[in-house]
């Protein structure tokens, strides 16, 4: 906590002046919330979307949670998605991630923004910074490693994929690490029709296959399969363009016990 306390309180100082005392910074293109850890050079940092109806705001308000980052030396940052205008949901906080609906920001760009800004007033090692997001933020996650896979050194999605009609192909292979309920009927694996059929969420197991030939894995078969506690873990080691790992758990649409920790781990094994 005197982490947490210690940069929000270096957030005050005039040479921040874009953030105030709570973390809470304003650019053009929207808000962002950010904790940076004290005493850390050119910090890397997670970047977090929060789910339909969430805000930034409040996924710095998990103390304990973002006390976990700051331990192991990263800043992290939660950008606001917009809210919504009209429509079912109208008012709630969301994010422009399908490239066929209406596009509300442009979010790669809206993210891009938000490391140039870290980059400048905190010292953020652009060159380490995950991406990584829940649910709908997951979504997001997914569809700006499609489009832009050099904007970001990995990407991790929890219970959130592609929606339907699935993209065919991405720009290119990511390192990705996704995050999944196995008893999720919010978003199911298999994806589910919402608005009497007018859109439909995507299938999981697609999403991994994508990224199998995205990355070039020789294999549909990961090369690893293990599980520890209730974890039940698939991860691909041979694959070119990238590292590659598929994590179930027992759990419906949640964030599992221990994943930024497992992440990170992750992370910083690549």
């Amino acid at each position: 906590m005197r982490a947490l306390i210690a940069a929000l309180t270096l957030m005050a100082s005039p040479a921040f002046a874009a953030c105030d005392a709570e973390g809470h910074c304003e650019i053009a293109e929207g808000t962002y919330h950010i904790a940076v850890p004290q005493d850390v050079d050119a910090p890397p940092m997670v970047l977090w979307l929060h789910g339909f109806g969430g805000s930034g705001e409040g996924a710095l308000r998990n103390r304990a949670s973002v006390q976990r980052y700051l331990d192991r030396g990263y800043a992290f940052a939660a950008p606001d998605g917009l809210a919504r205008e009209e429509g079912p949901g109208e008012g709630r906080r969301s994010w422009s991630f399908h490239p066929d609906w209406p596009q509300v920001r442009d979010e790669p760009a809206f993210f891009e923004a938000i490391i140039a800004d870290t980059v400048e007033q905190f010292g953020i090692d652009a060159e380490r910074v995950v991406l990584a997001g829940f649910s709908v933020g997951g979504s997001t996650v997914h569809y700006t490693a499609c489009a832009r896979p050099d904007l970001f050194a990995a990407f991790a999605p929890v219970a959130g994929g592609f929606w339907r009609p699935h993209p065919v192909n991405c720009a290119g292979p990511v390192n990705l690490f996704h995050t999944h309920g196995w008893a999720d009927r919010t978003v199911p694996l298999e994806g589910r029709s919402l608005g009497g059929g007018r859109i439909e969420q995507g299938d999981s197991w697609y999403s991994i296959m994508l990224w199998r030939e995205e990355n070039g894995c020789d294999t549909h078969l990961p090369e690893q399969i293990t599980i520890e506690g209730e974890l039940w873990r698939r991860e691909w080691t041979n694959c070119p363009g990238g590292a590659l790992e598929f994590v179930l758990h027992p759990g419906g649409h949640g964030i599992p016990q221990g994943w930024s920790t497992m992440m990170l781990d992750w992370f910083e094994a690549l």
